[in-house]
C-alpha cells in the first residue's frame, strides 16, 4: 500500500501458446487436456504462468514450448495480449500470447499439468458449432492466431517451408488452401504467384506422374516478403459449407 492508501491490484502473469502446423494436409493446432481445476478434463492451449519475477515473457513461452510440444528452435511472436476480467476463475490473469507455425513438427509430449496432448485440426475448433470447445478464453485466442498466420502467408514466403526442397504449383496451392481454409482457383492462384518476383523458382526437370499432365518442378527464392502480397481477398474463393463447395465473390467485387 502505498502512502496515499492505494494498493496495487493482484495479478496473474502468463503465456498462451499457439502452436499451428499441417498435417495430411490440413491446419492443425497443438492442445492439451488439462489435469488440473479449473476446466479439468476439457482442452486448451498450452501455456502457464510465468515462473517467478525474473523469468521473461518470452523465456516462460519458450519454456512452455519445450514442456508442451518439445519444441525448441521456432520462431515465436507475439499474438496479442488478454486480460479481460473473469477469463479465469482463479482470479485476475493477464495473458501474452505467441504464435509458433512450422512445418512437419514432431508428436507432442503432454506438460506437467496436462493429461495428453494431440494436434487437432483447427477447423473442428474454430466451427460453428465447434466440434471440439476450449477452456478459458482460448478460442478467440487462437482464432486471433489463426488469421496472424493467414496473414503472414498473405505478406511472406512462409507457405514455401511447407512444401518440399521442390514442389509444384499445385502443391504450393494445396499449402495456401489448408492454412487460408478456402479452395483457390488455379489460374488466378498460378498468375498471383508468378507474379510475385523472387517468390519461387524454377527447378530442374519436370515431374511425371503416371496419370496426368508434366508438371514443373520450382524451390523457394531468394526473398521473404512478397511484392505484391497474395491477398485473399484479390480472388474468387471457395470454402465449404455444408459438404458443398460455395463461391465467394472478392471484397466488394462480384462473383464471375
Amino acid at each position: 500500500m502505498t502512502d496515499d492508501g492505494w494498493e496495487p491490484p493482484s495479478v496473474l502473469l502468463a503465456v498462451d501458446l499457439v502452436i499451428l502446423t499441417l498435417r495430411d494436409a490440413r491446419l492443425h493446432v497443438l492442445l492439451v487436456e488439462r489435469g488440473v481445476e479449473p476446466y479439468q478434463g476439457a482442452f486448451a492451449l498450452p501455456g502457464g504462468f510465468l515462473h517467478d519475477e525474473g523469468e521473461a515473457i518470452e523465456a516462460a513461452a519458450r519454456r512452455e514450448l519445450a514442456e508442451e510440444a518439445g519444441l525448441f528452435d521456432v520462431h515465436l511472436e507475439v499474438i496479442g495480449v488478454y486480460g479481460e476480467p473473469g477469463r479465469d476463475p482463479r482470479g485476475r490473469v493477464v495473458s501474452v500470447s505467441h504464435l509458433a507455425i512450422a512445418p512437419r513438427l514432431p508428436d507432442p509430449i503432454a506438460g506437467t499439468d496436462a493429461v495428453s496432448a494431440c494436434w487437432t485440426p483447427v477447423e473442428d475448433v474454430l466451427s460453428i458449432p465447434a466440434h471440439v470447445k476450449l477452456a478459458f478464453d482460448h478460442r478467440r485466442i487462437l482464432a486471433d492466431g489463426v488469421e496472424r498466420a493467414r496473414t503472414k502467408l498473405e505478406h511472406t514466403s512462409l507457405a514455401t517451408a511447407f512444401c518440399g526442397e521442390t514442389f509444384t504449383i499445385s502443391e504450393l496451392q494445396q499449402v495456401y488452401e489448408a492454412v487460408w481454409g478456402v479452395g483457390l482457383d488455379p489460374r488466378n492462384f498460378y498468375r498471383k504467384v508468378q507474379n510475385a518476383r523472387g517468390f519461387i523458382v524454377a527447378a530442374g526437370p519436370m515431374r511425371r506422374p503416371q496419370n496426368g499432365r508434366p508438371a514443373r518442378l520450382f524451390k523457394a527464392g531468394p526473398i521473404q516478403a512478397l511484392y505484391p502480397p497474395m491477398v485473399r481477398s484479390a480472388q474468387i474463393e471457395h470454402t465449404v459449407s455444408g459438404g458443398h463447395a460455395v463461391e465467394i465473390a472478392p471484397e466488394g467485387g462480384e462473383r464471375t
